[in-house]
């Protein structure tokens, strides 16, 4: 870089880095910390969109990663089990080894926002692997030029990882929310986004927790037709029911639970389209949306 950052672009850079420990919860520094830097400093800039990046489409990579591996080792532990001699031994040690693979997968995922948070404290240009050199490519950074970022990139890799951080169940909507609060008034595009996603993601979070709500409701009528009064055996009228309405509530709960991946998939396509230069809308949310946005805007011509 021909200047070293200030103190304060540091900072910035720092800390939108280690949100990252956070574990979804810091996702909105990165956000503040472009929003205020955004014509300040491009290398802030650029290192705190890279850090919303890391939390929003880099979890999703770690996530997906994650779940392979645990997916082959669960395999590789069975196989194991099955052919042990010694069968508590081989059950402590997988859980073990799992308990090590999981906190392993863990350390690496925070590991790489930490040495950012340290290269960008001694005032490098710090690049996550990947994401890095496309992320510079897209918006147009070289740490050499006095050239601000591409501005409709800026607010498009916002708007994505606004729709990517679906996957970070309840903390992710602090994404499209901050953008949205600090953003509006400068982007029409980026509003519409970052409240299409808002309202999106608040959709799926309220099926998630409508699903465990179904559920515990089975058991509490079970547990309250079957603890009560002189007809509370099993095999009584009361307690036949209260056996029907618990695995109707789970059926429902589990099936809803099975429903909800297919919600992310399509926050990661929104994400991806947005990437690409679309002005996606969801089914049925984005035209709600659209509409009342439409009507804010009149309102306020």
């Amino acid at each position: 870089m021909t200047n070293p950052p200030t103190t304060e672009e540091r900072v910035w850079a720092v800390l939108s880095h280690l949100s990252a420990i956070a574990f979804g919860m810091g996702i909105l520094l990165p956000v503040i910390g472009w929003s205020e830097q955004r014509r300040k400093s491009r290398y802030a800039s650029f290192q705190c969109l890279q850090a919303l990046g890391y939390q929003s489409l880099g979890y999703t990579i770690w996530i997906l990663f994650t779940l392979v591996v645990l997916a082959f080792s669960f395999i590789a532990a069975i196989a194991s089990i099955a052919n042990a001699e010694n069968l508590q031994n081989e059950v402590m040690s997988v859980v073990i080894a799992h308990t090590l693979l999981m906190f392993g997968l863990i350390g690496v995922y925070f590991a790489l926002p930490v040495m950012a948070a340290v290269a960008c404290a001694l005032g490098k240009d710090f690049r996550y692997p990947i994401m890095g050199q496309r992320l510079a490519r897209y918006l147009g950074y070289d740490a050499n030029s006095d050239e601000w970022l591409i501005e409709d990139h800026e607010d498009r890799w916002v708007a994505a990882m606004g729709h990517f951080s679906i996957i970070i169940s309840l903390w992710g909507m602090l994404a499209p929310l901050t953008a949205w609060i600090l953003q509006s008034k400068r982007s029409l595009f980026l509003k519409f986004q970052s409240i299409q996603a808002l309202v999106y993601q608040a959709g799926v979070t309220l099926l998630f927790f409508g699903a465990g709500i179904i559920y515990m409701f089975g058991f509490f009528v079970f547990a309250v037709m079957t603890s009560f009064g002189e007809n509370a055996a099993l095999n009584s009228s009361a307690g036949i029911g209260g056996l029907v309405i618990l695995f109707g509530s789970m059926l429902v709960g589990m099936g809803l639970v099975l429903v909800i991946p297919l919600f992310h998939v399509m926050g990661q396509w929104a994400g991806y389209r947005v990437l690409k230069g679309d002005d996606y809308r969801y089914p049925v949310v984005g035209k709600l949306v659209e509409k009342w946005f439409t009507k804010q805007n009149q309102q306020a011509d």
